[in-house]
């Protein structure tokens, strides 16, 4: 829960560190503009709202790490609700509109998630999962697209260590192999996910695991 905040403080404060002209660089996410991944962080803070005041008395059908649905298909941009986002954004036009809608709810999401019970089940896109497990699964969706917020931007301030470190346990759980101890835990995200290709070197170290990436995220 405390890693939930952590990760999701360091994002909107790192998001809130933007000038205008940062907003229109391209983020890490194919197809999307730095406003348009913050577009879609508010719709990510909205989903936290809306699942943390979904309680069921169900039993957890997931757990942190068997929320995601993994595909092997890297994501085009050109999916209806990608499209929808881009145009979203755009409806913005003064981008410290955007950071005030996302300061503004992502204020609310975190402060729903430090409220919340643990054991609280909730329900969200037809499974359920407790609260704890719910905001552990967002560690690795924030660390990520905090990934993807500075792809193209090296002066913004990056993830937190414990979130890096944490979300690639995460993924190598996903994953079911290790990555190379070699590998620092962003290399291992931005590879694991298909965020980048790996070097030749990386994929000699990677071995047979390399023909089983990218693991796509959804």
């Amino acid at each position: 829960m405390n890693l939930f905040s952590h990760s999701w403080s360091a994002l909107r404060t790192a998001v809130a560190a933007l000038s205008d002209e940062d907003f229109a660089q391209p983020s890490g996410c194919t197809g999307w503009l730095v406003r348009d991944l913050v577009c879609h962080l508010v719709i990510d803070a909205q989903d936290v709202l809306i699942t943390l005041a979904t309680p069921t008395t169900r039993e957890p059908t997931r757990d942190a790490v068997t929320y995601w649905e993994v595909t092997d298909t890297p994501p085009t941009g050109e999916d209806p609700l990608d499209a929808l986002t881009v145009r979203l954004a755009a409806a913005y036009q003064d981008p410290g509109l955007l950071t005030f809608h996302l300061d503004d709810v992502g204020s609310a999401a975190g402060r729903a998630a430090e409220l919340a019970d643990p054991d609280l089940r909730v329900e969200t896109q037809g499974q359920v999962l407790t609260a704890g497990d719910y905001l552990s699964a967002y560690v690795l969706e924030w660390t990520l697209h905090h990934l993807d917020l500075t792809a193209h931007l090296p002066h913004v301030a990056g993830p937190p260590a414990e979130g890096l470190a944490r979300s690639r346990e995460m993924l190598e759980r996903i994953a079911g192999t290790s990555f190379p101890a070699a590998f620092s835990d962003a290399t291992a995200l931005l590879v694991g996910t298909g965020r980048r290709a790996p070097t030749e070197a990386e994929r000699a170290e990677l071995g047979e695991s390399a023909c089983r990436l990218p693991l796509v995220l959804g």
